[in-house]
């Protein structure tokens, strides 16, 4: 019996997973505007994650300015001017903010030609052996050996 009531709870989990799932996440731009934009009040926090008063104010703001009919962009332009570009998840790729896009690549890259190089002269073909020295002249040895051991 109780293997029969765990199938039917399984069963009906499955069935209501698709209506608990659609009642979790709520619908239009101003939640996902709240979790893309970073908060003015929690530095390094998104907008949905600051548990200030202030947050869950300007979170509210965005939701009403969505219901009143303003478009996305409006209140994204409405934001930039009140905090300015501390808001950005991500610096504006213009000015000095190409150098957060630039400067990864151009290590990246720079890395790569290193790695390059190194494996080129790692693969490269050994100088050729060197020729072997002629014997010395016996007589030439001889006197060597004497000089060495006086």
């Amino acid at each position: 019996m109780k293997s029969r009531a765990r199938a039917l709870a399984a069963l009906w989990l499955l069935l209501a997973s698709p209506v608990l799932a659609e009642d979790a996440e709520p619908e239009g731009w101003a939640y996902a505007m709240a979790s893309e934009i970073m908060s003015p009040y929690c530095p390094g926090r998104a907008l949905s994650d600051c548990p200030s008063p202030q947050a869950k104010t300007l979170r509210m703001w965005i939701i009403v300015q969505e219901a009143a009919g303003r478009s996305e962009s409006e209140v994204l332009d409405e934001l930039y001017e009140r905090f300015g570009d501390q808001i950005r998840s991500a610096p504006r790729a213009e000015g000095f903010g190409i150098a957060v896009y630039a400067i990864p690549v151009l290590a990246f890259l720079g890395g790569g030609v290193l790695v390059w190089v190194f494996l080129r002269r790692q693969t490269a073909r050994p100088p050729p052996a060197p020729e072997p020295v002629a014997a010395l002249d016996p007589e030439l040895e001889r006197l060597v050996d004497e000089d060495l051991a006086s």
